[in-house]
């Protein structure tokens, strides 16, 4: 048996002053403006409904940890004429309770089809093969806008014999292509008389400018005008097809948005670091180095001398490591981009649960230029 303690992470940041300005930023390439922005009021709108899936080989609920599903199948019996008697137990293994999801996309009519997710919620081992019976999707209002039923499909496999089981990726969600049907449409506006509006996916003061100006150079002066950092109003036509022929022209626009602010996200619990192109750094030093201590028992018998009387007693022998690799400084010139930045991190072997450590050190001595986001 053997046990590792964590390692000890040693990070000193010694940072100057400013001593030189960033490196030029790499030029912005244009992007078309309808991954730049939205047009308010053409949006999703998520559905939800729950369903049985019936027809499993033997991987369904089991009724004695999920009474609802019973309570289920009792329920759907009863609406299709099937009354049993009072006391029955019912032992479903081939029937699991599922929870259905789609997205309901703007301007969808009755007839289309949408393809839906099928999430177990009980304790099945798996709905592969199964059929999912008709299932009303409502919304967020409890109004039914879709329909859904079909065959799911699972992108899993598994098996098990004799105590051993074997399972490659999740076999207690599939997918039904198609799967469900509107039954209701949402009334969706696109504009009104004096014209639409423009969301910027991310709020920028000078992105907006950006897109005002590219918009007023294509169309004519007076068409765009920006009401804050994140919504443009446009002029649009009051015909439907002329609109529809604008709108479709107005996104297609190139613009060239502005550098981002810089930003490293963190992410506590698996490690990961990401970090933009517009991150720089002062002038700083860094030194890791690394700690880790291993303890191992292993079983020791003391037997005693033949008629001397005494016990055999059973005990443990420790054996502890210690172990410390030696620390190497960095230097981190003023200004450096960031593949400067990550080659340099990666020259002192840090992982990416050492750079969060490292990075919160750094911002904290006032070396990082970045705003230091942890998730």
């Amino acid at each position: 048996m053997a046990t590792t303690f964590p390692r000890t992470l040693r990070v000193l940041a010694l940072c100057s002053l400013s001593l030189c300005g960033p490196l030029a930023a790499p030029a912005a390439h244009a992007e078309r403006l309808k991954d730049l922005a939205s047009i308010a009021g053409v949006r999703q709108n998520q559905l939800m409904g729950y369903g049985l899936v019936v027809g499993l080989d033997g991987s369904g609920d089991q009724t004695t940890q999920t009474p609802f599903t019973v309570q289920s199948v009792v329920s759907m019996l009863q609406q299709l004429g099937v009354n049993l008697p009072q006391g029955t137990t019912l032992q479903l293994k081939n029937v699991a309770a599922v929870m259905v999801t789609t997205a309901l996309p703007a301007f969808a009519q009755p007839g289309q089809t949408l393809d839906v997710t099928v999430s177990s919620m009980g304790n099945a081992k798996s709905i592969r093969g199964g059929t999912l019976l008709m299932t009303p999707l409502k919304g967020a209002d409890g109004q039914i806008y879709a329909m859904a039923q079909g065959n799911v499909l699972v992108g899993g496999v598994g098996a098990q014999a004799a105590g051993s089981s074997v399972q490659i990726n999740h076999l207690s969600v599939g997918r039904i292509s198609s799967g469900a049907t509107v039954e209701r449409a949402v009334a969706t506006t696109l504009g009104d008389a004096g014209g639409i509006r423009l969301e910027l996916n991310n709020t920028d003061f000078s992105t907006a400018s950006r897109v005002v100006d590219a918009i007023n150079k294509h169309f004519g002066g007076g068409i765009a005008a920006a009401l804050d950092g994140r919504v443009i109003r446009v002029q649009s036509p009051s015909s439907p097809d002329q609109r529809v022929a604008f709108i479709g022209a107005l996104e297609s626009l190139d613009v060239t948005p502005a550098q981002m602010a810089a930003k490293v996200i963190l992410n506590a619990r698996t490690g990961s670091v990401v970090m933009n192109q517009a991150v720089t750094l002062d002038t700083c030093a860094i030194s890791h180095g690394n700690l880790s201590v291993s303890i191992s028992a292993e079983p020791a018998v003391s037997q005693p001398n033949p008629l001397s009387g005494g016990q055999t007693v059973a005990g443990q022998t420790a054996q502890i490591d210690i172990k410390k690799e030696p620390g190497r400084v960095v230097m981190l010139k003023a200004g450096a981009n960031l593949a400067e930045v990550v080659k340099a991190l990666n020259a002192i072997g840090a992982s990416p649960q050492d750079l969060l450590a490292i990075l919160q050190a750094m911002k904290a001595a006032g070396s990082l230029r970045a705003e230091l986001e942890i998730i």
